[in-house]
């Protein structure tokens, strides 16, 4: 073997074992379970597709679909265009735009732990900071119960949206700069007015970029549950389980409301069930975005 073939597979070792240990290891280890009656002690008892079985009659399970349905929705159709516009605001040339940049892009570096424990200061129905400023100035005649049954789902989507806006709107600065000035100049001489150039320069050429940013929104959303671990556990009465939550809950109990023993067959089962969802939901858009092509 030649001594720069075997520096190369030298340096690939490393990541290569972790991939083995880390990923593939786990992934073959939770097909094998997710046909047993495993819950971490004892010998696993095979049963076959009853765990799948078990899903089917999971109303729980179901809910934290619906709910995660609803938290992906309401976060893209906020995020996606609010980063546009912040995107199109900063990319134009005025004092003090970096600056703005990195007030939007920090809380994107933010943990999920932090931003949730953040929130919950801001938010908390009795003595939160948004409650005390709203009655302050009359806004409202008594406190809020903003992670009440009400408005949890509400406030789990702002921090959400909070946490991932300055991201995507960095990705698509990215793209707008890539966008020929002489075009913008082109319009402005045929008399194109700014809608009419963002209609008809900047989001045709913004396709492939906007295609990669609703992937990734549309992927983070569907897997996202740290935020909500922290702020709400899933609660009040599973308002905000979402699927991620639920299959945590059942790998790995951590509170009164969850089942005392874990579950890693029936867990192994619903993980490969909410991945599965998540493919189908992605492979859906890939669909929509090969028309997307089309169109820009």
């Amino acid at each position: 073997m030649k001594p720069s073939k075997l520096n190369a597979y030298i340096f690939i070792l490393p990541s290569l074992f972790l991939t083995l240990v880390f990923g593939i290891y786990p992934l073959l280890w939770a097909l094998r379970y997710m046909f047993y009656d495993y819950q971490g002690i004892g010998k696993p008892v095979f049963i076959g597709l009853d765990n799948f079985g078990r899903i089917i009659r999971d109303g729980q399970f179901w809910e934290s679909v619906k709910n995660t349905g609803v938290y992906a929705l309401g976060k893209l159709v906020v995020t996606i265009p609010l980063s546009l516009i912040l995107a199109i605001i900063l990319n134009r040339k005025w004092r003090g735009r970096s600056l703005f940049r990195a007030v939007f892009y920090l809380p994107t570096i933010f943990s999920a732990s932090v931003m949730a424990i953040v929130f919950f200061i801001i938010f908390n129905s009795y003595n939160g900071i948004l409650n005390q400023l709203l009655l302050k100035y009359h806004i409202i005649g008594e406190p809020i119960s903003w992670l009440g049954a009400d408005h949890a789902m509400l406030t789990t989507i702002i921090i959400a949206i909070w946490g991932a806006v300055g991201n995507y709107m960095l990705l698509f600065i990215a793209g707008l700069q890539s966008i020929p000035e002489e075009l913008y100049e082109a319009a402005s001489l045929d008399g194109a007015s700014e809608f009419q150039k963002l209609r008809n320069v900047t989001i045709p050429l913004l396709g492939p970029v906007l295609q990669m940013i609703i992937m990734l929104a549309i992927t983070t959303a569907l897997k996202g549950y740290e935020s909500i671990m922290v702020l709400t556990e899933g609660g009040p009465y599973g308002k905000t389980e979402v699927m991620y939550l639920y299959l945590f809950k059942l790998l790995f109990p951590v509170s009164a409301d969850t089942q005392s023993l874990q579950q890693l067959g029936y867990g192994s089962a619903v993980g490969f069930t909410t991945a599965l969802i998540v493919g189908v939901v992605t492979l859906i858009y890939f669909q929509i975005s090969k028309k997307l092509n089309d169109v820009y």
